[in-house]
């Protein structure tokens, strides 16, 4: 399939909005030639029956691949299992829980797909920029992405204002160039510690969050962002 670029959908147990969330997706790309990539992280809530049962009938067969993971590995193992299969030019990287709108995806694709942003090789989407529309339901999450945020800025001389986002878009061969080894959340660390140590700008422009709660399907704890403080002082200084 000649495709423009990919879209990566990592999914663990989202059983409730998965329908929702794929409708959504293809209505916002149905004009583009997207290979669509989602890989269940062993799901054990329904959604991998799900997938298996109904994205032939949002997506024709051609334009999608689907892995089935049989055990839980954690977001960056998922991811990295989806970035094995990406092809065209850019890849997509969008979270299934509706936090994060496809829609503004979309604008991160049409950002970097204009001629005169070709220079952009990584753009993230951030939540605290652009004025768009914003739930926060956990304050002690909100503070931890800003603290992980800033110290990131300064142990990599960034100066990005959204470290843990689900959104962004980056390049394939810059993709495929780097060297993924985090399996958990530290996977957002991981991809933007890597990009930094290649000296390559990481750009940003705002979207929209709105913040499920844990009884909703949230998964951050606090733990990870206890975890995420040793992700990136290991990226730092350890590799």
């Amino acid at each position: 399939m000649n495709v423009s670029f990919s879209i990566i959908v990592p999914v663990y147990n989202e059983v409730k909005v998965i329908e929702h969330f794929v409708d959504k997706l293809i209505k916002t790309f149905r004009h583009l030639k997207v290979k669509y990539i989602f890989i269940d992280d062993g799901s054990n809530d329904g959604s991998k029956n799900w997938l298996e049962n109904n994205l032939q009938n949002f997506i024709d067969k051609n334009n999608y691949e689907l892995i089935l993971l049989k055990k839980n590995k954690g977001k960056g193992f998922a991811v990295r299992k989806g970035i094995e299969k990406i092809e065209g030019e850019y890849t997509i990287f969008i979270d299934s829980d509706l936090e994060y709108d496809p829609n503004d995806a979309l604008n991160l694709f049409n950002i970097v797909n204009d001629n005169e942003n070709k220079n952009i090789k990584a753009l993230f989407g951030s939540r605290y920029i652009g004025g768009k529309l914003q739930l926060r339901r956990h304050f002690f999450n909100d503070i931890a992405v800003r603290l992980n945020t800033w110290i990131f800025n300064v142990l990599f001389n960034q100066s990005i204002t959204d470290l843990h986002s689900g959104t962004k878009i980056i390049e394939n061969k810059l993709l495929n160039s780097l060297n993924l080894t985090l399996n958990g959340f530290g996977h957002e660390i991981d991809i933007s510690s890597q990009i930094s140590s290649k000296e390559i700008n990481i750009y940003e422009t705002g979207i929209s969050y709105i913040e499920r709660s844990f009884e909703e399907g949230k998964k951050i704890t606090i733990i990870d962002g206890m975890l995420s403080y040793y992700f990136l002082f290991k990226a730092r200084f350890l590799q």
